[in-house]
């Protein structure tokens, strides 16, 4: 009779030899059987990794790669001091070539399309414009607190902050903010906004929460091919923190739908209007853009954004519920794009955009696995993968941002 492989409890060591690289940052190892999701690796190294995360009854444990016995050639330094077991949990590949961080994220968005999708995709990761070997990027930061004032990053997985000097992704301007330098006593996180515009403006720094109240809005100008717009936001509300990643997303958008004048669209999740706005210039003022976002700063935002383009309509709610009255009434869309939050769209609204009939949908994605789902869905609603991409809009993280474009099946 086999025995029960023994427990693993946080805090052990153990030795194991790495597979494949998983959704989430992590690597997948085995020891004794039982699942080994472990950071701080590379497919292909023997390690020694200590336990940091075990339960009772466990299907498997997490684990940090402490001691590295067989590297990898794609291992290198990594650049940040912070970037290491036990410490910052913000970047999960610093200690990986910046190809082959790209690499492994083009691996984990086709497993994520094999397994959740049932299907074979190719696909490259691709640099973001202005990519500077992977550092300086993060134009957005929010800098955590500890209880004496002191700012820091959380570890991984975790509300403890580690107090650092320095972020070598932030951004110059917001690293010449000087928030790491100084005590912020009564605050939970200090935001810090490196806008695009004007250009050379400095940095905003929003304390959170004395300064919450009073947050400002700041102005990012988006050009994409020969398209340009400005867009107000939020200081503390949702943008693109590569300074690339707006204009690299809407490029794609718009070279794989190929707007044309006098078409109808529909902007789903359509935050502050940055899709609505370019779809609404490419339709021109004889098509018509509908934009959907729930009520709040992002629909205030949108409102200011498209309110010299009269032909955006502009609709508050749930993407769900603003949509079901239209499908019923019969309602139809040339195109529609979808860019909703990590946990994806769903099955429903996948569901109510393909009975609006598109010849073509664009869907924007941070996360592979809520892409590859709502991938499923689409397709059994009629609509077929016509072409997938994936930008690094997020170096030294496992994080990877989609542009998928789906048409409908042709006949058989």
């Amino acid at each position: 009779m086999t025995a029960e492989p023994r427990q693993l409890a946080v805090g052990d060591e153990v030795e194991v030899e790495v597979g494949a690289v998983a959704h989430g940052g992590h690597c997948v190892a085995r020891h004794e059987g039982r699942v080994v999701f472990v950071r701080h690796t590379l497919p292909g190294e023997r390690v020694r990794v200590r336990v940091t995360e075990a339960r009772e009854g466990q299907r498997y444990v997490r684990a940090d790669a402490v001691e590295v016995l067989t590297p990898s050639a794609h291992r290198v330094p990594a650049p940040c001091p912070y970037a290491g077991p036990g410490l910052c949990g913000g970047c999960d590949f610093q200690h990986v070539a910046l190809p082959e961080q790209r690499r492994l994220k083009a691996a984990v968005v086709r497993e994520q399309f094999a397994r959740l999708a049932g299907l074979d995709v190719e696909v490259e990761v691709e640099p973001v414009a202005g990519d500077r070997d992977g550092l300086g990027w993060r134009t957005r930061v929010e800098f955590a607190v500890s209880p004496d004032g002191t700012p820091g990053l959380r570890r991984h997985r975790s509300h403890e902050v580690v107090p650092v000097a320095d972020c070598l992704i932030a951004h110059d301007t917001v690293r010449a903010a000087g928030v790491l330098g100084r005590r912020w006593p009564g605050e939970a996180a200090v935001d810090v906004v490196a806008p695009s515009a004007p250009e050379g403006a400095g940095a905003v720094v929003v304390p959170v929460p004395s300064g919450e109240a009073a947050s400002p809005r700041v102005t990012e100008r988006v050009s994409a091919g020969g398209w340009e717009s400005m867009f107000e936001v939020g200081a503390r509300g949702f943008w693109q923190v590569h300074p690339g990643a707006a204009g690299t997303f809407v490029a794609a958008v718009m070279q794989a739908l190929a707007p044309r004048e006098g078409e109808r669209a529909v902007d789903l999740y359509a935050g502050v209007g940055l899709f609505a706005a370019a779809l609404a210039d490419a339709v021109g003022p004889t098509g018509a853009v509908l934009a959907v976002e729930g009520e709040g700063p992002a629909m205030r935002s949108a409102r200011r954004n498209t309110a010299s383009r009269p032909w955006v309509e502009l609709r508050p709610g749930r993407v769900d519920k603003v949509l079901k009255p239209l499908v019923r009434q019969g309602i139809r869309a040339d195109l529609v794009v979808l860019d909703p939050p990590r946990t994806g769209a769903g099955r429903v609204v996948a569901q109510q955009v393909a009975a609006l009939s598109p010849r073509a949908v664009a869907y924007v994605a941070c996360d592979p696995a809520a892409l590859a789902r709502d991938t499923a869905y689409l397709r059994e609603g009629g609509y077929q993968l016509r072409a997938l991409r994936a930008f690094d809009a997020f170096p030294m993280t496992h994080h990877v941002e989609c542009v998928a474009v789906l048409e409908p099946q042709e006949p058989a």
